[in-house]
């Protein structure tokens, strides 16, 4: 309903939490069937820029330039041509990008109330609108530090929803069951007290919690498959959320790997 209504939303939360996945099931729901030609994903970094996202001037072989449509237009006309049905257009690490340098005049058209209304395009002389149709699911990493404060700008346009670690519901539970693992178990209990932890740090919080997606499998796992998630990707996320209190990583170093290493010693 939120994404209906307001046409923007972002979902945000820490690593792991689901963010591309929920987005991708989110618009496959509404549309109720699976069809990617409805879908368009791309990711935001600092580089990008509007020639790049809307239309720009491109090098050709012979050393000179045509205009090129980018993904966002080409998006937006496809839709337009195809009212009866929603479109969803997925933008990856969107606070990576500089909204106003991207979306450029385009920044009003994709306001809820906007929509159909024509701007003149800033290569071409064309009346151009962003379609009804068109949602737009933007995902943002909370845990992110190299980011400065969202530009109002974005916020206004957006209505913002956090995802949680999914630890305790019954969808997940189904993981433990396919897992088949002891130790897989005991684990997710240590990472439940250890995102506490993170929620109760004050230089921390609840956006640098540790997501269910890093313990998502498809088939029974190993001692060893527990092993690695330990060592190759839960404690190099502590090292870098306390890498000034070696105290906290050298206790759930040991909390962790106990997890996994003193069941062998029994």
């Amino acid at each position: 309903r939120l994404l209906l209504k307001k046409k923007n939303v972002i979902l945000q939360g820490a690593p792991g939490v689901g963010k591309t996945y929920a987005a991708k099931r989110l618009a496959y729901s509404i549309m109720q069937v699976k069809d990617p030609e409805r879908v368009m994903m791309v990711q935001f970094h600092q580089s990008y820029s509007y020639e790049d996202f809307i239309m720009g001037y491109r090098p050709t072989k012979d050393g000179g330039f045509e205009l090129v449509p980018g993904p966002f237009y080409e998006f937006c006309r496809k839709a337009k041509d195809d009212a009866e049905n929603e479109y969803f257009f997925i933008i990856d690490e969107i606070n990576r990008g500089n909204m106003s340098k991207i979306f450029g005049e385009l920044l009003m058209l994709i306001e809820t109330d906007k929509r159909g209304e024509t701007l003149r395009l800033l290569y071409k002389n064309e009346l151009f609108s962003v379609p009804a149709n068109v949602h737009i699911i933007g995902m943002m990493n909370t845990a992110d530090r190299s980011l400065a404060i969202i530009d109002y700008a974005l916020r206004r346009r957006f209505a913002f929803y956090e995802l949680q670690p999914a630890f305790d519901t019954d969808s997940f539970n189904v993981m433990h069951d396919i897992a088949s693992n002891a130790k897989y178990d005991a684990l997710i209990e240590e990472v439940s007290k250890l995102n506490q932890e993170i929620k109760d740090d004050d230089s921390l919080g609840s956006g640098f919690v540790v997501g269910h997606s890093y313990f998502c499998v498809t088939e029974k796992i190993s001692d060893e498959d527990v092993a690695a998630i330990v060592e190759y990707e839960l404690l190099p996320l502590i090292r870098e959320y306390w890498f000034n209190e070696p105290s906290k990583v050298d206790t759930w170093t040991d909390r962790l790997r106990g997890v996994v290493y003193e069941q062998n010693k029994d």
